[in-house]
C-alpha cells in the first residue's frame, strides 16, 4: 500500500508546525522520519493517522484521501503507535490487544477462533504473552509499549505509522520491534530519534527541522557529517559498519566519543 504526503501544512495557534511536507512512502517501504525536538516529526505523524487534520494538502493511501473516507476503512488499513498509551485502561493485555480486531468486525461480534489465533500471535511475537491477564494499567512504560505494537500487529493493516516506538524499550526489546516492522512487509512510517536504529531497519530516512523536510534518502545518503551538524548541531563522524555496511554515526565530545 502506497502512503502518499501532498503538501501538507500544520499551521497550530498562530505557529506553522509543518510546513509544505511531501513524501511518499512506497509498498512494503519502511521510512524513517528524524530530526530534533520540535522539527515536526509527531505533528506530520499524527495527520497520516486522523489525529491532526493538515491546515492544507492530503494524505493518501493507495490515491484515497484518509480525510476523505471513514474511520473503519482507514482503521482496516493503517495502525497506528503512539508515544503515549492513551490513559490507563481497566482492561487486561489480552483486551487491549484484542480492540486490535475491532475494525474488522460488527458492533458486538465477539472473538472467533481466527480472532483469537491472532491475538495470541500478536502477544508471542511482542513477547508479553506471559502478562495476557495481567492489568494494562499496571505495567511498566516498556511492557506497555510492546503491548500497543501487539494490538497494531492484531489489526493486520497494510500500513502502519510508529511515533516514537522504542522510546521505552530496553535495547533487546528495541531490536526485536524494528525487526519485526520491517519483517511485516507492510508500508511504514516510523519517527525515531535513535540515527543509529534508523540506519539499521529503515530503507530511507527523512529528516526534518523547522517543520520542513530538509533531506530525504537512504541512510548512507542522508547521514552525513554536514547535516548532522546542521541540523542536530553536533559534530559527529558517521563510518560504514565493517560487516552490515550501514552507516554509524558518532559523537565527538571534547575528544571522547558517544555512539548516537
Amino acid at each position: 500500500m502506497k502512503l502518499t504526503v501532498e503538501n501538507v501544512s500544520v499551521r497550530i495557534g498562530g505557529r506553522d508546525l509543518v510546513q509544505e511536507v511531501s513524501l511518499e512512502v512506497g509498498d512494503g517501504e519502511v521510512v524513517g522520519v528524524a530530526g530534533p525536538n520540535g522539527a515536526g516529526k509527531s505533528t506530520l505523524l499524527r495527520t497520516l493517522y486522523r489525529a491532526r487534520r493538515p491546515t492544507s494538502g492530503r494524505v493518501l493511501l493507495d490515491g484515497e484521501d484518509v480525510w476523505r473516507m471513514p474511520a473503519g476503512w482507514l482503521a482496516r488499513r493503517l495502525a497506528a503507535v503512539l508515544q503515549e498509551s492513551g490513559g490507563d485502561f481497566e482492561l487486561t493485555v489480552y483486551d487491549v490487544v484484542a480492540m486490535g480486531r475491532t475494525p474488522h468486525k460488527r458492533a458486538f461480534d465477539g472473538d472467533n477462533a481466527d480472532d483469537r489465533t491472532i491475538i495470541a500471535d500478536a502477544l508471542s511475537r511482542l513477547d508479553v504473552a506471559d502478562l495476557a491477564y495481567a492489568p494494562f494499567d499496571r505495567l511498566s512504560g516498556g511492557e506497555k509499549q510492546r503491548v500497543l505494537i501487539a494490538r497494531a500487529l492484531a489489526q493486520q493493516p497494510a500500513a502502519m505509522v510508529l511515533d516514537e516506538p522504542t522510546n521505552h524499550l530496553d535495547l533487546r526489546h528495541q531490536l526485536d520491534a524494528l525487526s519485526l516492522v520491517g519483517g511485516l512487509g507492510i508500508t511504514a512510517v516510523i519517527a525515531l530519534h535513535d540515527l543509529n536504529m534508523a540506519a539499521a531497519f529503515c530503507d530511507r530516512i527523512c529528516v526534518m527541522d523547522g517543520g520542513r523536510i530538509v533531506a530525504v534518502g537512504t541512510p548512507a545518503e542522508v547521514l552525513t557529517p554536514q547535516l548532522l551538524a546542521e541540523v542536530y548541531r553536533v559534530d559527529a563522524e558517521v563510518a560504514l559498519h565493517p560487516e552490515s555496511g550501514v552507516p554509524q554515526v558518532t559523537l565527538r565530545t571534547g575528544g571522547s566519543r558517544l555512539t548516537s
